[in-house]
C-alpha cells in the first residue's frame, strides 16, 4: 500500500509539463475566434503557377491566341461597329494582300525590307555579341565600354535619319545604318547581362580542374550564355523591323514601309493592314527559327 494518504495523484502525460493547480488560469472569454481557412480546392494545371501543361493544351492555347484576334476583327467589321476607314473588313484585307502578291509588288518590297534587316541587324549582332561577352567577362571591359554604351542607347535612333541622309545619301546605306544604330547598343548591354549571370561556381570549378583562361571563356562562359544571347537577339530583331519601317517611310522607293506610306496616300486602308500582317508573319517566322536554334544549342536551358 502507498504511504501517501489524503491526496490523489494523476499520471502526467509523456512530453507535457505538470500543471500547477495553484497557478492562475487565463481568461480567454474575450479573445476573438481564430480565423478559419476554407479548404483550398485543387487548381487545374492551366491555372497553377509554373506547372507544366500537356502538349495538346499548349497547342490549343497557341492556336486560340492567333484565332481570337481575327475572330474579334471579323465580328467588329461584320457588325459595322467600327468604320471601314478605321478597321477594314477581314476579307477585303486578304484580297488586297493577294492582289499585291499576284502583281509581284509585295514580294519585291518584302525581299527589299528583309535584306535591309539582315544586313543592318546582322552587323549589329557581329559587333554587339563580342563586346557584350567582353563586358560581361572582364571588369576592365565593363569599365571601358559600359559608360559609353549606356549613354548612347538613350539617343533616339530616328533622330539620326537626317544625319545619315547627309552622310550616306538616299540609297541603302542610311537604312542599314539606322537599323544598326538602333539595335547595337541594346543588344550589347543585354548580352553583357547574360554573360554576367554565368554562375561563379562554374568558373571556379573550371580553374580548379586546371582549365586556362581561354578554355574557361570558350568552354564554360560562351556555351552557358549562348541561349540567353539568342533570346536577346529575338527581342532586338523586332526593334530592327520597327526602325526599318521608319527609315523606309522617310526615304525609299522599295520596301514594306514605302508600301504602307503609298497606301496611306491613296487611302487604301485594306492594303495597309495587309502589309502590316505580312510584317507580323515574317516576324513570327524569324522568332520561331531563333527559338529552334536556341533549343538546339542549349537543350539544358529551360
Amino acid at each position: 500500500m502507498s504511504g501517501a494518504t489524503g491526496s490523489s495523484s494523476k499520471p502526467v502525460e509523456a512530453g507535457r509539463a505538470p500543471v500547477d493547480p495553484g497557478a492562475p488560469r487565463l481568461d480567454r472569454s474575450g479573445w476573438p475566434a481564430l480565423p478559419r481557412r476554407r479548404v483550398s480546392r485543387r487548381h487545374s494545371r492551366l491555372t497553377s503557377i509554373r506547372t507544366p501543361i500537356s502538349r495538346r493544351a499548349r497547342s490549343t492555347l497557341m492556336v486560340l491566341s492567333l484565332l481570337l484576334p481575327f475572330l474579334a476583327w471579323w465580328v467588329l467589321s461584320a457588325t459595322a461597329v467600327v468604320s471601314p476607314k478605321v478597321l477594314p473588313p477581314l476579307d477585303a484585307t486578304f484580297r488586297a494582300g493577294w492582289d499585291l502578291a499576284v502583281s509581284g509588288e509585295l514580294l519585291t518590297d518584302l525581299w527589299a525590307s528583309t535584306e535591309r534587316v539582315l544586313y543592318g541587324f546582322g552587323l549589329a549582332v557581329l559587333v554587339s555579341v563580342p563586346i557584350g561577352i567582353l563586358m560581361g567577362t572582364f571588369l576592365a571591359g565593363e569599365a571601358l565600354f559600359e559608360p559609353l554604351f549606356a549613354m548612347l542607347r538613350y539617343l533616339p535612333a530616328p533622330a539620326f535619319i537626317p544625319l545619315f541622309l547627309v552622310w550616306f545619301g538616299i540609297d541603302e546605306a542610311p537604312k542599314i545604318a539606322l537599323v544598326f544604330t538602333g539595335t547595337v547598343f541594346f543588344n550589347t548591354l543585354m548580352t553583357a547581362d547574360v554573360v554576367r549571370a554565368v554562375p561563379r561556381q562554374l568558373i571556379d570549378v573550371s580553374y580548379t580542374l586546371g582549365a586556362r583562361r581561354g578554355e574557361v571563356l570558350r568552354k564554360v562562359i560562351v556555351p552557358h550564355s549562348l541561349p540567353g544571347i539568342i533570346d536577346s537577339i529575338r527581342v532586338n530583331i523586332a526593334a530592327a523591323w520597327a526602325l526599318l519601317v521608319v527609315a523606309e517611310v522617310v526615304s525609299s522607293t522599295t520596301g514594306l514601309g514605302r508600301s504602307i506610306m503609298q497606301s496611306q496616300r491613296f487611302q487604301r486602308i485594306d492594303e495597309m493592314f495587309a502589309v502590316l500582317l505580312v510584317i507580323g508573319v515574317v516576324g513570327v517566322i524569324m522568332d520561331v527559327v531563333l527559338r529552334l536554334l536556341r533549343s538546339r544549342v542549349g537543350r539544358w536551358a529551360a
